[in-house]
């Protein structure tokens, strides 16, 4: 559809970005992806914008591309000797004239080719501050707007609570 915002990250080159992500992939690498989709999810929740994160087979012989979905984020990991970076260049490609499409990745080679095919870069650090500052935002918006209860007379004219009270005590 034309007029979309899509946010393609290259999964590998945030993670290695990131310093939680990086802490965390020192552990264990598979908590460090379900991480950073936990993140990218509720980011893409808060503005409503498509995200697509592509992992390339790292270290994978034998894999075969596939694709899944983690909460509203779609998530390619592309076949055995197919770098991140060739999964982005066609999906850049292939979305519609119109379409607003970002690419988060610091890889400076990656950077140019979306460039010259009219996506937008950001660096993994911009994004990064991006995904704080959204957080933040929503903690803010949430912190202000959440839910107040109210009694159901606290609309009601002082009068009218009088006619009311004596209705109830039967007078």
């Amino acid at each position: 559809m034309p007029h979309e915002e899509f946010l393609i990250i290259d999964g590998y080159n945030v993670i290695n970005a990131w310093p939680e992500l990086i802490k965390l992939k020192e552990k264990n690498f598979e908590h460090a992806r379900l991480k950073l989709l936990q993140i990218i999810s509720n980011y893409s929740g808060y503005k409503g914008i498509q995200v697509i994160v592509v992992f390339d087979a790292h270290l994978v012989r034998g894999g075969v591309e596939r694709r899944e979905c983690y909460g509203n984020v779609e998530v390619i990991y592309s076949a055995e000797g197919i770098p991140a970076d060739l999964v982005i260049e066609k999906l850049v490609s292939t979305f519609c004239v119109g379409s607003r499409i970002f690419v988060a990745t610091s890889d400076k080679t990656e950077q140019e080719m979306i460039l010259g095919k009219g996506a937008y870069r950001i660096s993994s650090r911009e994004l990064l501050l991006e995904v704080e500052e959204t957080v933040r935002d929503n903690k803010i918006f949430h912190k202000e707007n959440q839910y107040r209860p109210y009694r159901l007379d606290s609309h009601l004219t002082d009068e009218v609570k009088v006619i009311l009270e004596k209705w109830r005590r039967g007078k």
